[in-house]
């Protein structure tokens, strides 16, 4: 699993760091990563939308969530059904 930002390094390092989290989260803070998988201001922010991609062993998209509110998520039960 990675974590994906639109957001500056540092911002995304002060992340990390805060929450201990054990997986990488990168930075896209130029967005090409959230343009090229059609999140990027969905929702009028300049952001990218919450958004959830499951990649599959061959590099193919198993399922996605793409969210319509920035506090819009899916259950972490729902994306797991669809872990390989």
């Amino acid at each position: 699993m990675i974590a994906l930002a639109v957001a500056p390094i540092s911002a995304v390092e002060g992340v990390q760091k805060s929450t201990g989290a054990t997986y990488p989260l990168l930075a896209d803070p130029g967005h090409q990563v959230a343009e090229a998988y059609g999140v990027y201001n969905l929702l009028g922010d300049n952001l990218a939308a919450p958004s959830v991609f499951v990649i599959g062993e061959d590099g193919s998209i198993v399922w996605h969530y793409i969210g319509h509110k920035a506090s819009d998520r899916p259950a972490i039960q729902r994306i797991l059904e669809y872990v390989p």
